[in-house]
This record gives C-alpha cells, sequence and structure tokens, in this order.
C-alpha cells in the first residue's frame, strides 16, 4: 500500500464506524472501527498500528483492514476474525 493511504468515508459510513466503535460487543470490530475512524481523521495506518490502539499492531495489519474496507466495506471489518486455528476446539 502506498505511504499516501487515506480513507475517505461518507456520513453514513462514519456512522457505522462510530457506532460499532462504541457498541460493539466484539472487541476486535471495536478496535478495527476506531483504527479506521482515526485513519479518516487523517492519521496514517503506520503511525495508528504503532501508537494509535491500546496494543501495538503491525502496520501491515491495517493498511490490510484498510483495503479490505475499501472493498468489502463494513463486512472486512467484522470478517476475519482474530485467533485462526488456536481457537478452534479439536
Amino acid at each position: 500500500m502506498p505511504v499516501g493511504c487515506r480513507l475517505a468515508l461518507t456520513q453514513p459510513q462514519q456512522q457505522r464506524l462510530e457506532d460499532a466503535r462504541d457498541h460493539d460487543h466484539r472487541p476486535y470490530v471495536r478496535e478495527r472501527s476506531a483504527a479506521l475512524l482515526k485513519i479518516a481523521a487523517g492519521a496514517s495506518p503506520h503511525w495508528v498500528a504503532l501508537h494509535g490502539l491500546l496494543k501495538p499492531r503491525d502496520p501491515d495489519t491495517l493498511y490490510a483492514l484498510v483495503r479490505r474496507y475499501q472493498t468489502m466495506g463494513f463486512d472486512g471489518v467484522v470478517a476475519h476474525q482474530p485467533g485462526g486455528d488456536r481457537r478452534r476446539c479439536l
């Protein structure tokens, strides 16, 4: 993703992300929504990943989140629940 990664939100998109950030029962959706709102406000995904969340994240993770959001909309925020194989009961 280019260094100048930008995210432009419409008013309904911003409202949906704010509602998810403030009220969703899934912590990962709240965190991702907060990250996208900060990026839309002008912060770079790299800065948000390292300084703008409760825990530092890999910047590539946020660049991928922005790409998913741009292609899938809010479904891209909910998709790809964290945890992978270790969450499965065998």
